[in-house]
């Protein structure tokens, strides 16, 4: 019986010792209770389900990912710390255009053992698979003399899309005043420009248009040459040979634009069915666009001829007020804009205003002219490089920025597209985040 009993109180000390080491094995490693916060996207009526949420915590950078469900909730439970929130993310939509989805919160305060909520304000914007890839406009030096050579412009379309896309309607315009550094007195006294929040952009002298459909395929490009569609090179070798079966030009004499120094009658490889057609309802014998700083403009004219449209009294203003001809603008619905692009000139940084407002271009890109310059929409690496197809045919270590302007994906394009890679610019309507000033336009191979 005493053994009995010794053996029971030993089996009850050695339960007791086993208990407190493992009571003090949990107090030196103690787990860590987490805390539980609710996401809720807000804003806009769209369905904001399966959108991906991130979760960053400030102090350490981890980041933490969660989808909404039904009522646009993301739901999250991390270590307690002082977080923020983001989500961007795009979607198909209907015919050439998606739509991208952005938010952010303020800083999130989350604590242990506890819940917490936070808000984040969403924006939709509709975003185009048509942008402007090149900007040619400020001319080059002659092989001999001191005079500028500014007769050799031209726009690169491309489609930033799997997809082939179709337009119809078609336009090029200009924002005024022609230069950046001009004086501009369509701003208000409150310092916002008299047509923002109007709901169109003035577009001044005449524009172009394509007269029939035209269709871009997948990760492919249209060249559209502004003035001479010619081989410049014969005269002036740092310029550009438009002299090829597949580009466009601006050349419609009859419209009254017929200066033969901006207009020469095109290269006789380019189709007549390739030549634009123009809407004049300004002055001058030719489409004036800046060398130094113009605001470009591409739109489809919807439910309307851009000819029929263009002489619409109903549809003129006039740059700065009055009712000059040579101030006449007219007024294009901001809904019809596909996508535009705001130079300012670096010879004028002081001088320079926006013309576009922010819904159209928020930004501004710096051009320095004569020199054979151009301005060269940005890769988007993260969504290029996840081209399974790009494997192997990316080209980096791209070198052609000018004065500081770079790509900052490192991602030389041109290269890449000779490889056989398909490129995604990116396209977020601000042109300091989209473009960079290149040495020389990618057409001079």
């Amino acid at each position: 019986m005493k053994k009995i009993c010794r053996t029971i109180i030993c089996l009850v000390c050695c339960y007791a010792i086993t208990t407190y080491l493992t009571a003090c094995s949990e107090q030196s490693t103690p787990s860590i209770s987490l805390g539980e916060v609710t996401i809720q996207l807000t804003g806009i009526n769209d369905d904001l389900s399966g959108l991906d949420v991130q979760l960053r915590n400030i102090s350490t950078g981890s980041i933490f990912i969660e989808q909404t469900n039904a009522q646009g909730i993301a739901t999250f439970s991390v270590v307690p710390g002082l977080y923020e929130a983001s989500t961007s993310q795009t979607r198909t939509g209907t015919g050439n255009e998606y739509y991208s989805y952005n938010g952010t919160s303020g800083q999130i305060a989350i604590e242990k053992g506890r819940q917490a909520s936070a808000s984040i304000p969403m924006k939709r914007a509709v975003i185009s698979r048509l942008v402007i890839k090149e900007l040619y406009c400020g001319g080059c030096m002659p092989d001999e003399g001191n005079s500028a050579f500014y007769y050799d412009k031209c726009i690169i379309l491309y489609n930033n899309s799997a997809e082939t896309i179709n337009y119809d309607n078609l336009c090029f315009g200009m924002a005024a005043p022609a230069n950046a550094q001009a004086t501009n007195n369509n701003y208000l006294a409150n310092g916002r420009l008299n047509y923002e929040g109007e709901g169109y952009t003035p577009l001044w002298n005449g524009i172009w248009y394509f007269p029939s459909t035209l269709s871009i395929a997948p990760y492919s490009q249209i060249v559209v040459n502004i003035h001479g569609a010619i081989d410049n090179t014969q005269t002036i070798s740092q310029s550009v040979n438009y002299a090829h079966p597949e580009y466009y030009c601006m050349f419609d004499p009859e419209s009254g634009y017929n200066n033969q120094r901006y207009c020469p009658t095109p290269s006789e490889v380019i189709p007549t069915s390739h030549y634009l057609k123009a809407a004049v309802y300004g002055q001058g014998n030719a489409w004036p666009l800046s060398n130094s700083s113009p605001a470009i403009v591409l739109f489809q004219a919807k439910d309307v001829s851009p000819a029929d449209y263009a002489i619409n009294t109903d549809n003129f203003w006039y740059d700065g007020g009055g009712n000059s001809v040579a101030k006449r603008c007219i007024k294009v619905p901001n809904a019809w804009i596909i996508d535009a692009i705001e130079v300012f000139s670096s010879d004028y940084a002081t001088q320079c205003v926006k013309r576009l407002t922010a819904d159209i271009d928020a930004g501004y890109v710096w051009m320095t002219n004569k020199k054979g310059h151009s301005i060269y929409r940005n890769v988007d690496q993260q969504a290029t490089e996840q081209l399974q197809e790009n494997e192997g045919k990316l080209v980096y270590d791209y070198a052609l920025g000018v004065d500081g302007s770079s790509d900052p994906s490192g991602i030389d394009a041109e290269a890449s597209l000779k490889n056989g890679a398909h490129i995604i610019y990116q396209n977020s309507n601000n042109a300091t985040n989209d473009f960079h000033q290149r040495q020389i336009c990618s057409l001079r191979r």
